[in-house]
C-alpha cells in the first residue's frame, strides 16, 4: 500500500475517518495532534471503530438488533486478519493492525463490552462483573492504543490495565445521574449493600443518604489506578506514552473537580475548563 499518506490509506478513507472523529466533539481529536501522522491515523481508526459499535449498543432499538449489528463488527475484525477491508474505517485499521501488531482480542473485547450494555440494563454489577466491563469497554482500547502510541511492552499494558479502569470508573461517576435517568446503575452491588443503598438507580436520583460514600469510595479506587497507570509508564517508552499522560491527567483533573463538587447534587455536571485543558496539553506536549 505505497503513497505519501498515513499508513499508505487513501486520502478519501482517511478524510472520513478524520471527520468522524472530529464530529464527535471530544478532546480526543486534538489530543492525538502529539503523534506522528502514520500513528494518528491508527489511533483515529481505533477511536472511529469504537465510537461506531458504541452507537450500536447505544441507540434506541432492540437487543436482537444491537446484537446482530455487534456480530456484524465482529465480522469485519475477523476479516481484517484475513487481509479483508470493506469500509473506510476498516481499510485504515487494516493498515494499523499489520504495522503495529493490533491484537484481534482486544477488538473482539470492545465488542464484548458494548454487548454486556446492549444484552442487559447493567444495574449494581458485582465487583467482578464491573471490572470485566471496564476491562472490556476501556482497558482494552488502552491494550490497542499503547500499540499505536509505540510500545508493545507488558509495562505498556499494565498502563492500559490500570489507566483503563481509571478513565471508566470517573466516567461512571460524572455520569451517575445521566445513567440512572436512563435506568442504568453502573456503581457496584457489593458497595451499595455496605452503604444501605438500594440496589436500584432511582436512588441515586432521590440522593440516598449512603450513596456518596459509595462514589467516594469508586473515585478513591479511580486514584489508586491513575497512580499505579503512572508508575507503570515510568517503565515504558517515555515519548510513546505521552498521549496517555495527556489523557490521565486531563480524566484526573475531571476526578478532582467531582470530588470538590461532592457526591450529593450527582445532577450538577461537571467540567474540566478549556484554560485547564489547555494548561494540561501545554504541560504533556513535549
Amino acid at each position: 500500500m505505497g503513497g505519501m499518506t498515513p499508513l499508505g490509506a487513501a486520502a478519501s478513507d482517511l478524510q472520513e475517518v478524520e471527520a468522524l472523529v472530529r464530529r464527535a466533539g471530544t478532546s480526543f481529536y486534538r489530543g492525538m495532534k502529539v503523534l506522528a501522522a502514520d500513528r494518528r491515523a491508527a489511533m483515529y481508526a481505533i477511536y472511529a471503530f469504537c465510537r461506531m459499535v458504541d452507537d450500536v449498543a447505544d441507540e434506541p432499538g432492540p437487543p436482537g438488533e444491537k446484537i446482530a449489528g455487534l456480530a456484524a463488527w465482529r465480522g469485519r475484525i475477523a476479516g481484517l486478519y484475513a487481509g479483508r477491508a470493506e469500509d473506510a474505517v476498516t481499510r485504515v485499521l487494516l493498515p494499523a493492525v499489520q504495522r503495529y501488531a493490533l491484537r484481534q482480542d482486544d477488538f473482539m473485547a470492545v465488542i464484548d463490552g458494548m454487548q454486556m450494555d446492549a444484552e442487559t440494563v447493567i444495574v449494581a454489577p458485582s465487583l467482578a462483573e464491573l471490572d470485566l466491563y471496564c476491562d472490556r469497554v476501556a482497558a482494552a482500547v488502552g491494550r490497542l492504543s499503547v500499540r499505536a502510541f509505540g510500545d508493545a511492552s507488558p509495562a505498556a499494558d499494565q498502563v492500559a490495565w490500570h489507566l483503563g479502569r481509571a478513565l471508566q470508573l470517573t466516567n461512571i461517576l460524572r455520569d451517575v445521574a445521566e445513567d440512572a435517568g436512563r435506568g442504568r446503575l453502573y456503581l457496584p452491588e457489593e458497595w451499595l449493600r455496605d452503604a444501605g443503598v438500594p440496589a436500584d438507580p432511582a436512588a441515586a436520583l432521590r440522593r440516598h443518604p449512603g450513596l456518596p460514600k459509595v462514589c467516594a469510595r469508586m473515585a478513591a479506587e479511580a486514584r489508586q489506578h491513575f497512580a499505579e497507570a503512572h508508575a507503570a509508564m515510568r517503565r515504558c517508552d517515555p515519548r510513546a506514552m505521552r498521549p496517555a499522560r495527556l489523557m490521565g491527567a486531563s480524566y484526573a483533573a475531571l476526578l478532582q473537580r467531582l470530588e470538590r463538587r461532592g457526591w450529593v447534587r450527582l445532577e450538577q455536571p461537571v467540567r474540566v475548563p478549556k484554560w485547564q485543558k489547555l494548561l494540561i496539553a501545554l504541560r504533556h506536549a513535549a
